[in-house]
C-alpha cells in the first residue's frame, strides 16, 4: 500500500482539492437542473448548451482525480454526501478501485462496496496485495471472496490463509508478505544483480532480510551496506543480527511502540519455528496508531463503532443508542440522589445553585485521571509493582486539587450567601467528590484492563454518572447534616 510520508487527513492541498469537487459537483447539480427546465419547456438552444457544460464539468472531474493519489480521493469521498459520494466513486478509473477502498473509513467503505457489482468488487480485490485482501475481507459479500480466492496462485492462496487467520489487533494482521530476502553465503555482488531485477523494490524497503537455506531468519542487511562496501564480501560478514524480531501473534500495539522507540522503517515477522514469514513497514504502523486514536475516541465517548458523518440519520441514532440508554438511566437515577433530599433544598435553595459545582469539577478531574490512566496501560508503564504507588499518587492529587479548588468554591459559596457553614459544606463536598472522582477514574480503566477489553470503552459516559450522582449525594447529605437544623 502507497502511502504518503505525510499526513493526508491535514494536509492543506487536499482540503484544495475538496474544494474544486465541491465547486465543480455544484455547477455540475445547476447545470442539470437548468437543463431539466428548458428540457420541459423545448428549448433546444439551451439544452444543448446545458449538456456541453455538462461534459466539460465531468471532464475537469476527471481531470483531477486522475491527478490525485489514492489517499486523497479517500479523503474527498468521506468528506461528501452519499449522493455526491456515488457520482464520484462512478468517475474514479477502475484500476484503482482497490487502492481507494482500502485507503477510505470501514463506514464509508460500506457504502461504496453496496453501490458496486459483483465483477466490480472482483476486479478491484484482485488490483490488491495478500495482506490488503485480508483486510478488506470482512466487508465484501462471500461469493467475491469465493472469486477472488480461485483467481490467486497457489502461494498466494496460502498467504491469504495465513494473513485471514490473525486477529485485528495482531502483527500478523498488519503484516506484509511483499520483501526481499537473500541468503547469508551470497556475495554483496550477487544481491546487487538480484535487486536490479526488480522492476521497483517493495515500498519502505530500507534493509534485506537474510535467511539460510531453510528460509529461517539470521540477520538483515541495510541497503546502504550494500552500497559502500566491496562486492565480494559475502553477507554473513556484513549482517546485522542484533536486530528487533516481531511475532505474527505479538500485540500489534506493542509493535508500533518498538517502532517509534527504535525509528524502524520495517522489520521482520518470524515464526516460532524461526522462518521468515513477512515483514512490518512504518505506514502500516502509522495507519494503525491512528485507526487506534481515532477508535479511542469514539469509544470514550461510547460511541460503537466509526460513523459515517453522513450516513442515514435512523443508522447514525442507533450508533449511539447504547451508552446513551446507559446515561439515561443513570441520570434518573441521580435524580432520585436529589429527590430524596427535596426537603434539605426546598428549606436551603442556595444548595440547587451550587450542586452542578460539585459534579462538574470531581467529574473533569477524573477525566484527566481516566486518561493518564488508559495512555500509561497503552504504554505497558503499569505492573503489579508500581500500580499500588500510582493510585496513592492519583489519590493525593485529587485531595490537594479538592483543598486548593474547594476552598476556592467554599469562599466563592460564603461570598454569595455569607454563610460559614455552607462555605463548610462546599469545601467538604468537592474534597471528597475529587477523591471519589479519582478512585472511579482508576477503577474503571484497571478493571477493564483486567477482564480484557478495553480499557476506554464508555469510560466518560461511566464517570460522569458516577461523579454526578456521587457529588450530589455527598454535598446534600453533608448540607442536610450541617445546615438543617
Amino acid at each position: 500500500m502507497n502511502i504518503p510520508e505525510h499526513e493526508h487527513r491535514h494536509h492543506p492541498t487536499v482540503q484544495t482539492h475538496l474544494q474544486q469537487v465541491q465547486d465543480l459537483l455544484q455547477k455540475q447539480a445547476l447545470v442539470e437542473s437548468m437543463t431539466q427546465r428548458h428540457e420541459a419547456g423545448h428549448d433546444e438552444r439551451h439544452e444543448l448548451l446545458g449538456k456541453m457544460l455538462h461534459k466539460r464539468h465531468l471532464a475537469e472531474l476527471r481531470e483531477l482525480l486522475d491527478e490525485l493519489h489514492s489517499a486523497d480521493i479517500a479523503y474527498i469521498l468521506e468528506s461528501l454526501p452519499i449522493e455526491q459520494r456515488l457520482m464520484l466513486w462512478e468517475m474514479v478509473k477502475a484500476d484503482r478501485d482497490g487502492d481507494i477502498l482500502i485507503e477510505v473509513s470501514d463506514s464509508v467503505r460500506e457504502s461504496l462496496i453496496a453501490s458496486m457489482n459483483r465483477e466490480e468488487l472482483r476486479a478491484a480485490t484482485e488490483q490488491l496485495d495478500t495482506d490488503e485482501i485480508a483486510d478488506l475481507a470482512p466487508d465484501l459479500p462471500q461469493n467475491v471472496m469465493r472469486d477472488v480466492f480461485k483467481s490467486l496462485s497457489i502461494e498466494e492462496r496460502e498467504q491469504l490463509r495465513e494473513a485471514m487467520s490473525y486477529s485485528e489487533d495482531s502483527v500478523g494482521a498488519l503484516m506484509d508478505f511483499n520483501m526481499v530476502h537473500v541468503r547469508e553465503d551470497v556475495t554483496l555482488e550477487v544481491v546487487s544483480r538480484y535487486l536490479r531485477r526488480f522492476d521497483e523494490l517493495p515500498d519502505h524497503t530500507d534493509q534485506v532480510f537474510v535467511v539460510d537455506r531453510e528460509d529461517c531468519f539470521k540477520g538483515v542487511l541495510p541497503i546502504n551496506m550494500i552500497v559502500v562496501n566491496e562486492p565480494e564480501i559475502e553477507v554473513g560478514k556484513l549482517m546485522l543480527t542484533d536486530t528487533i524480531q516481531l511475532h505474527p501473534d505479538d500485540k500489534a500495539e506493542q509493535a508500533a511502540h518498538s517502532f517509534e522507540r527504535y525509528d524502524l522503517v520495517s522489520a521482520p515477522v518470524v515464526a516460532e519455528d524461526g522462518k521468515l514469514v513477512g515483514r512490518v513497514t512504518v505506514n502500516v504502523v502509522l495507519d494503525f496508531i491512528r485507526a487506534e486514536s481515532e477508535t479511542d475516541l469514539l469509544k470514550l465517548a461510547g460511541l460503537r463503532e466509526e460513523e459515517d458523518i453522513f450516513a442515514s440519520v435512523w443508522k447514525s441514532a442507533q450508533n449511539r443508542w447504547t451508552w446513551l440508554a446507559l446515561n439515561l438511566a443513570t441520570a434518573f437515577f441521580a435524580s432520585r440522589v436529589i429527590g430524596s433530599f427535596e426537603d434539605t433544598i426546598a428549606k436551603f435553595v442556595a444548595l440547587a445553585t451550587l450542586m452542578p459545582i460539585v459534579a462538574g469539577i470531581a467529574g473533569n478531574s477524573a477525566n484527566q485521571t481516566t486518561t493518564i490512566i488508559i495512555r500509561s496501560l497503552a504504554l505497558g508503564q503499569i505492573t503489579h509493582d508500581n500500580a499500588r504507588r500510582l493510585m496513592m499518587k492519583e489519590l493525593t492529587i485529587s485531595g490537594l486539587n479538592g483543598l486548593v479548588w474547594g476552598g476556592i468554591a467554599g469562599l466563592f459559596a460564603y461570598f454569595l450567601y455569607h454563610n460559614v457553614a455552607l462555605g463548610l459544606v462546599m469545601t467538604s463536598a468537592m474534597l471528597l467528590n475529587l477523591i471519589v472522582g479519582a478512585l472511579v477514574g482508576l477503577f474503571i480503566p484497571l478493571a477493564m484492563h483486567k477482564l480484557g477489553r478495553d480499557p476506554a470503552i464508555g469510560a466518560s459516559v461511566m464517570i460522569t454518572a458516577i461523579t454526578d450522582s456521587g457529588g450530589f449525594f455527598i454535598f446534600l447529605g453533608l448540607a442536610a447534616i450541617f445546615l438543617i437544623h
